[in-house]
């Protein structure tokens, strides 16, 4: 790519924001300078880095409705001090009263943790996604489909990492306090926008077993 391709691409970032502020400075709602004061999303989307999928235009919210963290593949890892720093935040500070995991079909993250290939310092963060896998893995070996077997490890692997959050010290530990607080697993169709709700959702943590459940 040449010195004048990446003035273009950057020169485009700009107008794009000049174009933003434009439509803030003409807005007469009052909302952006409300926003500027501080947030309140009742909302945290955990979901996949893909470019693909946008929290807030996926649930038809605004800026400042929706607090979002984003990885490779939606994952809930108990040792990601990112990701436990946001959940923090939102839980606690914030009081968001949804936390979505959020997966999408064709992901690609899931895609290449089904294979042997190497990709770099990746396959270490998909070797959780493998461990999905592990525990899964005669239910998708069954499935000849390349693309629907992808398709059914992003379900299992969203369920897996909402069971992952619920069991954080964090979660637990407001379920304590209120009753307000709900974990949801979800998948994006990219090709139709639809969020489709895989029904699984906790507000507590009586079904996680007795192991999990901190008293």
């Amino acid at each position: 790519m040449g010195n004048n391709e990446l003035e273009l691409g950057f020169k485009k970032i700009l107008d794009g924001n000049k174009n933003w502020v434009n439509f803030v400075s003409k807005d007469q709602s009052g909302r952006f300078q409300q926003l500027a004061k501080g947030q309140s999303p009742e909302i945290l989307w955990i979901g996949c880095a893909d470019s693909r999928v946008p929290a807030n235009e996926l649930t038809g919210n605004k800026p400042g409705e929706v607090f979002v963290h984003r990885n490779i593949a939606n994952m809930c890892v108990h040792s990601d001090m990112s990701m436990l720093s946001v959940l923090d935040y939102a839980v606690n500070v914030l009081k968001v009263k949804h936390v979505i995991v959020a997966g999408h079909y064709g992901c690609g993250g899931v895609a290449a943790s089904l294979s042997r290939k190497q990709y770099g310092i990746i396959d270490n963060w998909l070797c959780h996604i493998k461990d999905v896998y592990r525990l899964h893995a005669a239910e998708i070996d069954a499935i000849e489909d390349p693309d629907k077997k992808t398709d059914r490890l992003v379900e299992l692997n969203v369920k897996e990492q909402v069971f992952n959050l619920c069991t954080t010290s964090i979660v637990q530990n407001a379920w304590k306090d209120r009753e307000d607080l709900a974990v949801h697993g979800m998948v994006v169709n990219i090709g139709t926008g639809e969020l489709i709700n895989l029904d699984y959702t906790f507000t507590s943590n009586d079904d996680l077993g007795d192991v999990f459940a901190y008293k």
